[in-house]
């Protein structure tokens, strides 16, 4: 049998637009009153986010000064994963389809995520996700975990699914950033890195995943096929 493990925000959803909603935020609250800044338009924000531009630097390139880019920086990490800007994500197109693929190909399905339990669940109850992930193949963080840094905390995760999780013959993970593939690698289990997420090419290319794909519904195909060559 073959085992996905997928993901969610990238892959699964699209965060696009909450993160240039916080981004409008933070730059309107960091700059001084009566100041002119430059709000950058959603595509090219987002292709600086994609591309790892720092926070700071996509602030003094909003207009702000170094100063106010350091404090923008600070205010955005507070406020982008707050209850009240999940309600701008959406789902990608086509996953939901890629995961009743997966389910009817006799996939098993895993998913593994930074998201804390409380907004996992958001997600699911909202998209009515949660057909596709009981509990037993959910794995994210604790509402109270204190977070390290992603590639340590997916990390742990990882480690976490591969012992509790029944032996299957093979183990594929995707996901969307470094901390996807830095797990997957570290463990020994193949990954997928998709670009319809918050990095682009380029940089995904430097973690040296076995393969890149434009979205989750390319990386089911890829397995069902896989799947279906075992068989034969």
């Amino acid at each position: 049998m073959l085992r996905l493990i997928t993901d969610f925000d990238g892959p699964i959803t699209d965060v696009s637009e909450r993160y240039y909603q916080v981004y409008k935020y933070c730059l309107e609250t960091s700059k001084h009153p009566g100041q002119s800044v430059k709000p950058l338009e959603k595509a090219e924000f987002w292709q600086l986010k994609r591309s790892r531009v720092l926070e700071t630097q996509i602030g003094i390139i909003s207009g702000l000064d170094e100063t106010q880019a350091k404090a923008f920086a600070q205010l955005r990490r507070q406020t982008v994963h707050t209850p009240d800007y999940f309600s701008y994500d959406s789902l990608a197109p086509g996953a939901v389809a890629a995961l009743e693929k997966v389910q009817g190909a006799g996939i098993d399905l895993a998913v593994m995520t930074m998201r804390r339990v409380k907004e996992l669940d958001y997600a699911f109850n909202r998209y009515d996700l949660g057909r596709f992930f009981p509990k037993n193949r959910c794995y994210c963080l604790k509402n109270d975990y204190v977070k390290t840094c992603d590639i340590d905390d997916k990390a742990l995760l990882m480690e976490r699914a591969l012992v509790e999780l029944p032996s299957v013959a093979d183990t594929w993970m995707v996901g969307d950033t470094e901390a996807d593939i830095i797990a997957a690698k570290n463990h020994n289990v193949k990954v997928m890195a998709v670009l319809c997420g918050i990095r682009d090419r380029e940089q995904l290319q430097l973690y040296k995943p076995d393969l890149i794909v434009e979205t989750l519904s390319e990386a089911v195909d890829i397995l069902i096929a896989k799947s279906l060559s075992q068989v034969a």
